[in-house]
């Protein structure tokens, strides 16, 4: 079974394609479209592909038609030649100003989650950061509040109006998730997690993809074509730094990848600069690092008492550390052509959700 991708004319309807949908399936194909950037893709499955591309060929209706041959078509800039624009709340990556999030790396309890999420805000963060699930090296270590961190988070979000990213690991908690956070992560362990990309794809939410400690730039612009290719529209990709035989920093970042994946997709890209530091010292340099290369936003682990966190205290910076850092971020975002976009303003509570 084949799967052939084509772009229908700008301004096509489902009404219009019947024709050419309904001679598809004489020929054994089976058609479906859906929305994808603003034109509508026909997604094809079928056994004879040579003659389902050349019915797509001919027809008038088409404009453009992918080759799924090559690697990650609809996340290559065959798909958009224009950057694609990825919204969350009132935080746009992709659209010129780069988007700074911040948060803990966990909610330990609610208290450490306001406070910080307080603090964030008042200092310009666009969104906050907070795992509830947590993937952890050792099976010992803390785990995450898990669901009994879901009415803390939902109550933070409803007071504070900072649009949420939080990581998803299961998909059994994809009943909780999306309803607490604005965006889902795919963290780094996952990145090649098909089934789970498969599922989350359908989840109805941005998505965050971090890429994998030992990935290449292709292997993670494949990661994302599954996301793509089972429903997802919007999608963020991260470098967070890979493993390679330096040890003086916990990953090493690869800056280089900024302009690479820019230049190949039309995906936005940001960076992560406190797991690839792993000591909150080097943040600030390589946050500013991440600016000047062209990321479309920074994602910061952020803690009142570092010294007390239960995970990655180590690489997290304290409340005054990250107010100075986002001010010299700003001011670096303007001499770069790309002020950083403005804090978020408080939305209207959504319904807290308790889950027992």
């Amino acid at each position: 079974m084949a799967t052939l991708l084509a772009f229908a004319a700008d301004g096509a309807r489902l009404s219009d394609l019947r024709g050419l949908t309904d001679r598809l399936a004489a020929l054994g194909g089976h058609a479906s479209t859906r929305s994808f950037h603003g034109r509508v893709l026909l997604v094809v499955t079928c056994t004879e592909p040579a003659l389902v591309h050349a019915e797509l060929a001919a027809s008038a209706q088409i404009t453009q038609i992918l080759d799924t041959a090559v690697p990650h078509p609809l996340a290559s800039r065959a798909a958009s030649a224009r950057d694609s624009v990825v919204r969350v709340g009132d935080a746009e990556f992709g659209g010129g100003r780069p988007v700074l999030i911040a948060g803990p790396c966990s909610a330990e309890n609610p208290e450490v989650l306001a406070e910080t999420a307080a603090a964030v805000k008042a200092a310009g963060a666009t969104m906050l950061r907070v795992g509830i699930f947590k993937p952890r090296t050792s099976p010992y270590a803390f785990q995450g509040l898990g669901r009994a961190g879901v009415s803390a988070l939902s109550a933070v979000r409803a007071e504070y109006g900072l649009p949420v990213v939080s990581e998803l690991l299961s998909v059994r908690d994809l009943d909780v998730l999306p309803g607490i956070a604005d965006m889902i992560q795919i963290g780094a362990r996952n990145m090649q997690n098909y089934p789970l990309l498969a599922e989350v794809a359908r989840a109805g939410r941005p998505l965050l993809l971090k890429r994998g400690l030992a990935a290449t730039v292709s292997e993670w612009l494949n990661a994302a074509e599954y996301l793509l290719a089972h429903g997802a529209s919007d999608v963020v990709l991260c470098e967070r730094g890979i493993r390679t035989f330096e040890r003086t920093t916990r990953f090493t970042l690869d800056l280089g990848a900024v302009p690479v994946v820019k230049e190949l997709s039309h995906l936005p890209v940001i960076v992560d600069p406190s797991h690839a530091a792993g000591a909150a010292r080097l943040v600030p340099s390589l946050s500013a690092a991440g600016l000047a290369a062209g990321a479309d936003g920074l994602i910061i682990e952020v803690h009142p008492r570092p010294h007390e966190a239960l995970s990655d205290g180590e690489q997290s910076l304290d409340l005054p550390a990250f107010a100075a850092l986002a001010d010299r971020l700003r001011v670096l975002g303007t001499a770069l052509g790309r002020p950083l976009a403005p804090a978020a303003e408080p939305d209207p509570a959504p319904e807290l959700i308790s889950v027992g």
